[in-house]
């Protein structure tokens, strides 16, 4: 940067150095930094070269820098805390507006793009007793009924890995429970057949066929589950017996 040096033998008055104005807005703010105080002074060949305004500019593009980083993705952990605070009042789903499902189905897409198990039908971390935290399936939820007459119990569902077995466990008030065969279709979504079911934890009916779907695994660690069908439902699970097996 060219600078005036005053020699002894000048005899005009000596120019006021007013440092240029850097501004460098914060991203998070539309309101820049303030301007740095106008100096004064007489240049001569002794005047340090930086001088504090020139150390201001220093430090506000050094702000600037940093400022100008996107924030840090979060991790895992605060994501599954986040999902497990926006559907704990939701009473599994029941009582969702269309925008807290929305919410809840951002957070669960944040957390399968997160997904370490790429081929959980070989894990063994998915082997177990799930209890159901929240879904949006209606056929689990019963919303168009009084609320005395839905489930009102937990819900749970097992699987077994290694056999391709899986239930469905309701509890209060009904007790029923339901069976099905899974059969892979690829490394994370299989074909569900139901074939038994068990009215009130007491009559069992059995009926090869007489429930079809799918289940695609999108998300899985020890902790949590998540899944979606394949008529778009979401289903979000929490591990609650790892040594559970489902009856053959």
């Amino acid at each position: 940067m060219a600078m005036s040096v005053a020699s002894s033998h000048m005899t005009a008055p000596a120019k006021t150095l007013h440092p240029p104005v850097l501004e460098f807005p914060s991203p998070h703010s539309s309101v820049p930094f303030p301007p740095s105080p106008k100096l004064g002074c007489r240049i001569t060949k002794n005047t340090p070269l930086l001088s504090s305004a020139a150390e201001s500019v220093k430090w506000r593009v050094a702000v600037s820098f940093f400022a100008g980083f996107p924030a840090k993705k979060k991790d895992a952990d605060v994501l599954k805390e986040e999902l497990l605070d926006a559907i704990k009042p939701l009473d599994r789903g029941a009582e969702a507006t269309p925008e807290e499902q929305e919410v809840v189905d951002q957070i669960a897409r944040e957390l399968e793009a997160m997904n370490k198990i790429k081929e959980p039908l070989k894990s063994q971390l998915l082997n177990g007793k799930w209890e159901l935290l929240y879904t949006t399936s209606q056929s689990l939820l019963q919303t168009q009924r009084p609320k005395f007459l839905r489930p009102n119990g937990k819900i749970f569902q097992a699987i077994n890995a290694d056999t391709l077995r899986a239930q469905n466990i309701e509890t209060w008030p009904f007790f029923n429970q339901a069976t099905a065969n899974l059969v892979p279709l690829n490394a994370r979504r299989v074909a569900v057949k139901f074939d038994f079911f068990k009215i009130a934890g007491l009559i069992p009916i059995k009926n090869p066929g007489s429930g079809r779907g799918q289940l695609e695994i999108t998300y899985l660690d020890d902790e949590l589950r998540i899944s979606r069908g394949n008529q778009g439902n979401l289903f979000i699970l929490k591990m609650v017996d790892p040594s559970y097996r489902v009856p053959l």
